[in-house]
């Protein structure tokens, strides 16, 4: 049963919003909203002219960021790849300059957004990276005719396949290693963007506001996902067309695309109004481990958020193992090709984008930890009906429907869950350890997935990760105990 706070808070007027200084932490599940803020859904904050402001700069960044990596592969396909040479290698050596700064530095990025503005962390992370991906074709261009020559005793076993003949020296275009290079420093850059625009949003919007925001933000990023890799390539295609045709190069055209979406998202940006304060980011700091330590501390102390990040870091987990065991299924799906294995990805997507919009509409009238036992039920419950359904195409695209779906429940009131209940001045620290555990809970299932499915089968793995359904589902109904 709900608890009323013991003191009512002072009212705000309807044409003022909260600030950061009233941003106290008030556990959402204590809350006690009133019938007229459950029946207002997405409405307040579609009505919250800074959340739409911060909402389009995501959906710009977010289509740049989808559309980035199908950039790479046509540069790699254009300019790198051999013939009769797989491509995969060397998209592996892209997505692991996509990964390794998410490990290294999630913790120390989220430490230096409390320290400094986050609407200046929001364009500048923005800007550069538009920046960044405008020098890639002349760069490409200027090291064509160059390459690194490697021992490939130096090389592990995974790139030597580029290899295509048994010698001593390995040559790597100097181009690709630009690309990587410039990959990297972007993946860097969005660490610091990611947990930014997570402590943004509960200064710009009100708690009880909190459950809408993070669903249209959960939806928002689905559809970027399902949309940037959908229509990536003959967007791609288009703008190489209309750069030829005006004398650019197709390199130019394409990069063109991503650029500008990135610097759009900035100049938006530009505009967001968050009611920072400058006396806070002006006052003397620790040192930046104190603060990790710091927020490591909190976690160990508040076990409502720090179950409520557990259970995020097992949601993204289960998601990146079937973002590898789909590939397995599609295989076994009669009428399906491996290479269709998006179209069960595009499902739990689909899903997941249902629940967001349920979520935001109806969510309020629920606690976030009657929220997350549902989803974690649901979804376990989803993995052992795929298990039994591997075999027909229509069961396994609407389990995986489900799977997303279920997945929004659990997701979408975690996350409140974390940013209603922490501090303001911890936000950054505990932002940046939680991008740090969801990109190492990304990382992991991906590597042991199919080493699971190969060793045991698809079933029985399917089957594991539904009790790992059930685990988070326990630790989720704690979040609610006082």
């Amino acid at each position: 049963m709900a608890v009323s706070n013991p003191e009512p808070k002072p009212s705000v007027p309807n044409n003022v919003e909260e600030t950061p200084t009233q941003d106290l932490p008030v556990p959402m599940d204590r809350q006690n909203p009133s019938k007229k803020l459950i029946s207002q859904g997405f409405r307040p904050v579609l009505q919250n002219t800074r959340f739409l402001t911060l909402w389009v700069g995501q959906i710009f960044s977010q289509l740049a960021d989808k559309v980035y990596l199908v950039l790479m592969i046509a540069l790699i396909a254009g300019h790198f790849q051999g013939e009769n040479q797989p491509i995969s290698g060397w998209v592996s050596a892209i997505m692991i300059a996509f990964t390794i700064p998410a490990v290294l530095f999630g913790s120390l990025a989220g430490v230096y957004v409390d320290r400094w503005p986050k609407k200046g962390v929001l364009v500048i992370s923005n800007l550069v990276r538009g920046v960044l991906v405008f020098v890639i074709p002349p760069l490409i261009w200027l090291s064509q005719d160059y390459t690194l020559a490697l021992p490939v005793h130096w090389l592990p076993l995974w790139l030597r396949q580029w290899q295509s003949q048994v010698q001593d020296t390995f040559f790597l275009p100097l181009g690709f290693i630009i690309i990587f290079v410039l990959t990297f420093i972007d993946s860097t850059i969005t660490q610091f963007f990611a947990p930014a625009e997570q402590v943004t949003i509960p200064l710009i919007v009100k708690r009880n506001h909190l459950l809408s925001a993070n669903s249209l933000f959960t939806t928002t990023m689905m559809a970027m996902t399902i949309i940037g890799f959908a229509i990536g390539q003959p967007l791609l295609e288009l703008a190489a067309t209309l750069a030829k045709s005006v004398g650019f190069s197709w390199e130019e055209g394409q990069s063109s695309v991503v650029a500008i979406s990135y610097l759009i998202a900035g100049l938006i940006l530009l505009f967001l109004k968050t009611g920072e304060k400058r006396e806070h980011y002006q006052k003397e700091r620790p040192h930046i481990f104190e603060d990790i330590r710091d927020g490591i501390n909190y976690l160990k102390d508040n076990f409502r958020v720090r179950n409520a990040l557990i259970q995020l870091v097992i949601l993204f987990s289960i998601f990146a193992a079937l973002s590898v065991l789909a590939v397995r299924m599609a295989e076994t799906i009669p009428g399906m090709k491996a290479e269709q294995f998006g179209f069960l990805l595009a499902s739990g997507g689909l899903g997941m984008a249902l629940g967001a919009g349920f979520l935001g509409n109806w969510g309020q009238k629920f606690r976030n930890n009657q929220l997350g036992l549902w989803g974690s039920l649901g979804m376990a419950l989803s993995l052992l009906g795929l298990s039994l359904s591997i075999f027909s195409l229509w069961l396994t695209l609407l389990m995986t429907t489900f799977l997303g779906l279920f997945g929004a429940f659990v997701g979408v009131p975690m996350q409140t869950t974390i940013q209603a209940e922490t501090p303001i001045d911890m936000r950054g620290k505990v932002f940046g350890l939680q991008n740090n555990a969801v990109n190492i809970a990304l990382s992991l299932p991906l590597a042991l997935a199919g080493i699971a499915e190969t060793l045991f089968g698809l079933k029985p793995v399917l089957i594991s990760l539904a009790v790992l359904a059930i685990i988070g589902g326990m630790l989720t109904r704690y979040i609610g105990k006082v």
